[in-house]
């Protein structure tokens, strides 16, 4: 180790060796101290950190998840991880040890956040109070797994809040057709409400699609991407999960409907999306609709719910569907079936007629 002093700046800089993870022997330089004890400080978190020490602070080993978890996050899931982390969560652990952080400091920590109220006053839901200890219980996880640190404390601790299961609504084909025809005034509002409800994508796959994504002669729709505004600009993401890359067949009349609407998108590259609007605007046409044709609102990713739901009322399969609409496993598609009770009414009375069949069978 070397702590130097810049005659020149006037400023203090460290030069330390250290072993990388891959046991390769490497150098770190640091400038710009404007106090020898910052720059000695430093090089103390530096080398425990490259150590892969759990004796370093919370706030040392939050940087390190950072590293390690951020590149395999989309950048909408991370911003919002990244909040609760610095607004929830180092305020709290950030000079503590990583090891020395005990259940009791964990109870403490999960009742203050629980006095903690929104903009308006309110406490927080349940829901966001599992989600911000699950983050914390996330990062102590892998200190766990990847780093050494032999328990987590938040998970021994347990949860201070459940997830509350969100309210399903959906639209019935009879509903949506009413709705439909109610803003089919604009085409691009038309025809994006057409795409969400007969192929049941998601907004953001809405919102990205280009020409090239349709092969019209195979009637076919490419899902393989996900669009985003962050931070004032248009982002173009992968996907939410592996399972929602994949291939929509198209039915005959949503292919000319789509292909009309093309054909109406002057001079547009093959690589262009193919709806510019905001997510706000299509609440507002869901808005405009709901009020035109008297159907109840619902949310538009509701459409989604609506799509699943009337394939279900059709008899397919929940894994069939399940790929359709890119569910990463069959028992999220199961999900949706107590939206229609009268299927259950159905099994009663084809039971019923099973059974009066086979004692009919019989008396002859």
């Amino acid at each position: 180790m070397a702590i130097i002093k810049n005659e020149a700046t006037g400023t203090w800089e460290v030069r330390t060796r250290y072993i990388d993870w891959t046991g390769a022997k490497k150098q770190k330089t640091k400038r710009g101290f404007t106090r020898k004890a910052d720059a000695i400080e430093w090089e103390q978190n530096f080398q425990l950190k490259a150590a892969q020490d759990v004796d370093m602070t919370f706030g040392d080993f939050v940087a390190t998840y950072i590293e390690d978890m951020q590149p395999r996050l989309r950048e909408n899931t991370w911003k919002t991880k990244e909040v609760i982390i610095n607004k929830k969560i180092l305020p709290y652990f950030k000079d503590k040890k990583l090891s020395e952080i005990t259940a009791p400091d964990i109870v403490s920590w999960q009742n203050e956040i629980m006095k903690q109220t929104d903009s308006l006053g309110n406490h927080y839901s349940k829901t966001y109070l599992k989600t911000i200890h699950n983050q914390l219980s996330a990062i102590l996880n892998h200190a766990v797994s990847m780093y050494g640190l032999k328990a987590n404390m938040a998970r021994k601790v347990g949860n201070m809040g459940k997830e509350v299961p969100k309210e399903m609504n959906f639209w019935t084909q009879q509903e949506y057709e009413k709705f439909a025809e109610a803003i089919a005034d604009k085409e691009e509002s038309y025809m994006a409400f057409e795409i969400l409800y007969w192929c049941g994508i998601r907004l953001g796959e809405l919102l990205a699609l280009t020409p090239e994504d349709f092969n019209l002669s195979d009637s076919t729709l490419r899902i393989n991407k996900s669009y985003q505004r962050l931070s004032g600009e248009d982002v173009i993401t992968d996907p939410k999960t592996p399972k929602s890359n994949r291939t929509i067949y198209l039915p005959e009349f949503l292919k000319a409907e789509i292909k009309s609407y093309l054909s109406h998108l002057y001079n547009i590259e093959p690589n262009e999306r193919i709806f510019l609007i905001s997510k706000s605007f299509l609440h507002h046409e869901m808005d405009r609709g709901v009020k035109a044709s008297g159907v109840k609102r619902i949310r538009i990713h509701d459409l989604r719910h609506s799509h699943v739901s009337l394939l279900i009322n059709m008899g397919f399969s929940a894994l069939a569907i399940g790929e359709r609409v890119g569910h990463e496993a069959p028992d999220i598609t199961y999900r949706y079936a107590h939206l229609f009770p009268t299927v259950q009414t159905d099994m009663a009375d084809q039971l019923n007629r099973e059974r009066m069949g086979f004692m009919d069978v019989r008396k002859d």
